[in-house]
């Protein structure tokens, strides 16, 4: 069994293109022996968003803190503190602050992901 403190864990920023102000923390993985699935905590800056993409695996979302949207290019959908949310694999997907506070979720995938 192992036990980490979200915040001991090294923030490092989303290089992907189009990211703008997005930390990843791996929380559990792999590299600590999780073989089916990772948990990450990402943190978007007010103003920030991921990038709008896709790719084959699913997330399963949950926010600890502040507000956002998920958007596709069909919709946005509203965030806050306590949503949870299912980003189906293929699903093109973008989480976006426009709020003034840090939006924090926590982002579960497939370890193959």
């Amino acid at each position: 069994m192992r036990i980490v403190d979200a915040m001991d864990v090294e923030a490092k920023p989303v290089a992907m293109e189009g990211a703008k102000g997005v930390a990843m923390r791996v929380l559990i993985g792999p590299e600590m022996g999780a073989p089916s699935f990772v948990m990450r905590m990402f943190e978007v800056e007010p103003g920030g968003n991921t990038p709008l993409h896709q790719h084959a695996w699913e997330h399963e979302v949950f926010v600890l803190a502040g507000q956002g949207e998920v958007a596709s290019p069909d919709e946005r959908r509203p965030l806050r503190a306590g949503t949870a949310a299912f980003v189906p694999g293929g699903e093109t997907h973008q989480f976006v602050n426009p709020g003034s506070d840090v939006l924090r979720f926590l982002c579960l995938i497939p370890a193959e992901g």
